[in-house]
């Protein structure tokens, strides 16, 4: 059976390269992108295109049966700083919009289902460094509570359902081809803008806040190929530790620093550092590397110099 592929969240930073990449390998018209606004330019002409509110149950089963849809990627969220103003509406958007995938795919709508989790699901006595796949979670905010909450309905759905749901803990995610979308990470985006246009950036992070990141090509990479691994090889149901690189703002600077000699870094912290000191500094991800074969092809300084080719 040839696959129909629903992408919710297209729009979004990680949904723009997801959908770019799935229509690349699956064909255009196997890939189906959706938001409830209107993706780029290159998404709305390469493909199908249907406008959904993820918290709208029905209309998500109308638009899977119209194209009979066979595989999920779920990426609706109200990322973490977002999250925090509006702690009821986040909660809502990140339950509401799991709960009916979930639902569908118990119901035999769905055959395979991606719902991604973040390093925001661990919490301030989680170990810091090296954190290991199966540790101390205690989220902190709205955003990694939904994550937390999440991974234990995607596994409990397997469990119970046999609904075939798999699940990566995202790092922060470095992007040239989105703004950034209100997260905490955000920074390590929108400080390579700053520094192409104005040689300087403040920085909302403390100069030594270490946190994990990735380069997007890394997390698309990552996503389609739990998506494609055997079955049997995904022994994880909850969601896998990912991991590239680790760097604190004072470094991210500093390599820039090596393409924009005369950059500049200066820091106003505010709440936002408070929320990356209750997350990991680094991660363990060995058994996503073992079970079905994760490999990063990003090291930091790779990133740093692809960033600033693509955004000049």
């Amino acid at each position: 059976m040839s696959e129909k592929i629903l992408v919710l969240g297209a729009s979004g930073q990680i949904g723009t390269d997801l959908v770019e990449q799935l229509r690349s390998g699956y064909g255009n018209d196997a890939v189906v992108a959706s938001d409830i606004k209107d993706a780029s330019r290159a998404i709305m002409e390469s493909g199908p295109f249907e406008v959904l509110d993820a918290k709208d149950g029905n209309r998500m089963l109308e638009v899977i049966q119209k194209h009979g849809i066979t595989q999920v990627y779920h990426l609706v969220a109200m990322l973490s700083a977002t999250a925090e103003k509006f702690p009821e509406k986040g909660w809502e958007l990140n339950m509401e919009s799991l709960f009916h995938t979930l639902k569908l795919a118990k119901d035999g709508y769905i055959h395979k289902l991606y719902w991604p989790s973040s390093i925001a699901a661990f919490g301030p006595t989680t170990p810091r460094t090296e954190t290991p796949q199966f540790t101390v979670m205690d989220p902190g905010t709205v955003y990694g509570i939904s994550k937390l909450s999440g991974e234990l309905w995607c596994d409990y759905y397997h469990k119970k359902y046999g609904v075939d749901v798999r699940s990566i803990r995202y790092p922060g995610l470095i992007s040239y081809k989105t703004e950034p979308g209100g997260g905490t990470t955000d920074y390590a985006v929108d400080i390579f803008h700053k520094a192409l246009k104005d040689k300087r950036y403040e920085c909302y992070l403390a100069e030594d806040t270490a946190l994990p990141m990735m380069y997007m090509p890394d997390a698309i990479k990552a996503t389609i190929g739990i998506m494609e691994a055997p079955a049997e090889e995904v022994k994880i149901r909850t969601s896998y530790n990912l991991s590239a690189f680790s760097f604190d703002p004072k470094t991210l600077a500093g390599h820039i620093r090596k393409h924009i000699p005369e950059f500049e870094m200066t820091y106003h912290i505010d709440h936002r550092n408070d929320i990356a000191l209750g997350w990991p500094q680094s991660i363990d991800d060995s058994r996503a590397r073992e079970d079905w074969g994760w490999k990063n092809d990003y090291g930091l300084e790779d990133m740093v110099s692809d960033m600033l080719k693509n955004l000049k």
